[in-house]
């Protein structure tokens, strides 16, 4: 996520989905499965409420920092 590019995230998340199992995935997340499966593609466009759900789902989320902190961090 700090490499601010959406679409490499959304595939990063889709490699986590498919290695927990995408079809209990999309049973927890109310959405259908070639709907997860096509969103966290290369070619997906996921929006930010089905990123949120399969985060939630997958027992994740997003913390929002300030850039200083992060940096003060590393």
């Amino acid at each position: 996520a700090e490499d601010n590019d959406p679409a490499f995230f959304a595939r990063s998340l889709g490699h986590v989905a498919r290695a927990r199992g995408m079809s209990q995935l999309a049973r927890e997340t109310g959405i259908s499965r070639m709907g997860l499966i096509k969103a966290l593609s290369a070619e997906g466009n996921p929006s930010f409420a089905t990123i949120t759900k399969v985060l939630d789902a997958l027992g994740y989320r997003i913390d929002i920092v300030p850039k200083t902190q992060q940096r003060a961090a590393e």
